[in-house]
């Protein structure tokens, strides 16, 4: 064997001894990989991050635990994992105590924080949608059903119908993704609203994105547009008028139509036929359908906040009959479908990206 062929054997043995000791590491993530949402779950519930946030200054585990009526053995072993996911900081207190501090994470945790994501942890959570996952290998399999189905006997969308408790639940968890990511579309994309005098959220929940959107735009008419039994629970809002309807079946009038995270949940064909009743109410002469949702990159070119998009996916194959992230070249093949002339991609600090299409 020659000198240049043992010096590539012995580079492929330490690139192989060190893929194994990484394996012996990985290996437990995916053994124990639930344990964090539980423990976060467990977190939001106590309201741990408001309890803290409402104290002003680091909090000791005694006032912690007096303050929530928590064991204090239990609760130490409880702030000891989150802390060592940096989720908590350990923070001496005025007296010098050992004491817990809120970080930019934990603030994430409260249920009215600004930046709050607890309603959409809390929704994945619940034991509703973690039941879907159970049936995921048999799903995968030839003529598999739907997890979702399989697990409770009807899709998604008509368990939500059926209990408005869970219904409540999605639209509070896609609120809390708005109050997000509507500031960044209207900082990042501001030139999509001009022009515009009205705007029609199709399966807009209970309208936080139309009402956050005709705040920044105050010229805007919004029309939050949903199933009757969302819009029986949505909110009321200056500028924002509710209506109530089947988006396959046909769309309210507007000078253009807002859907986000909504056409994920679909089968092509199920979007082509969205996306054709959306033209359909829009004007022929400068009349747009502003599309928000993940662009699955290609391979090699994923970023932290992309790689959610693949996440998503899976998420989208448990929960629903035929939904999926797509990529550009997916997005690009339902919109022509529908008969649009052009579209546009933007990518924005966000999960998802801001896809314009043109009448």
């Amino acid at each position: 064997m020659g000198e240049i062929q043992r010096k590539a054997m012995s580079r492929w043995e330490k690139e192989e001894e060190e893929e194994e000791a990484q394996a012996q590491m990985d290996i437990w993530k995916y053994i124990f990989g639930f344990v964090e949402m539980a423990v976060v779950k467990c977190a939001i519930e106590l309201g741990i991050a408001e309890a803290i946030e409402k104290h002003g200054s680091p909090m000791t585990l005694s006032e912690i635990s007096s303050t929530l009526a928590c064991d204090p053995s239990l609760l130490n072993r409880i702030m000891r994992f989150l802390v060592h996911r940096k989720i908590f900081k350990a923070t001496p207190t005025s007296h010098g105590c050992s004491g817990y501090s809120q970080t930019p994470l934990s603030r994430r945790l409260m249920r009215n924080g600004e930046h709050s994501m607890a309603a959409l942890l809390l929704l994945e959570s619940s034991p509703v949608m973690l039941a879907p996952w159970h049936g995921l290998s048999a799903r995968i399999l030839a003529n598999g059903n739907p997890s979702f189905e399989k697990a409770h006997g009807e899709d998604v969308w008509r368990y939500a119908a059926a209990n408005l408790d869970h219904s409540n639940l999605i639209n509070e968890a896609m609120a809390c993704d708005a109050k997000l990511v509507m500031p960044v579309i209207i900082e990042s994309c501001s030139e999509t609203f001009d022009g515009l005098k009205s705007l029609v959220d199709v399966g807009g929940g209970n309208g936080t994105t139309m009402s956050i959107l005709v705040k920044a735009c105050p010229w805007i008419r919004g029309i939050n547009f949903d199933l009757p039994h969302v819009i029986a629970e949505s909110h009321q809002c200056d500028g924002v008028e509710h209506a109530a309807g089947d988006m396959f079946l046909n769309v309210p009038k507007a000078d253009a139509a807002f859907l986000m995270w909504v056409l994920h949940d679909w089968s092509d064909e199920e979007c082509i036929q969205i996306l054709k009743k959306c033209r359909e109410a829009i004007p022929k002469e400068n009349g747009r359908v502003i599309i928000v949702e993940a662009v699955i990159e290609e391979e090699g070119k994923h970023n932290g906040l992309k790689d959610v998009g693949l996440m998503l996916d899976m998420v989208m194959m448990a929960h629903t009959n035929f939904g999926k992230e797509r990529t550009l070249k997916e997005w690009e093949y339902v919109i022509k479908m529908a008969g649009f002339s052009a579209y546009t991609v933007k990518a924005i600090h966000a999960v998802q990206s801001v896809i314009l299409a043109f009448y």
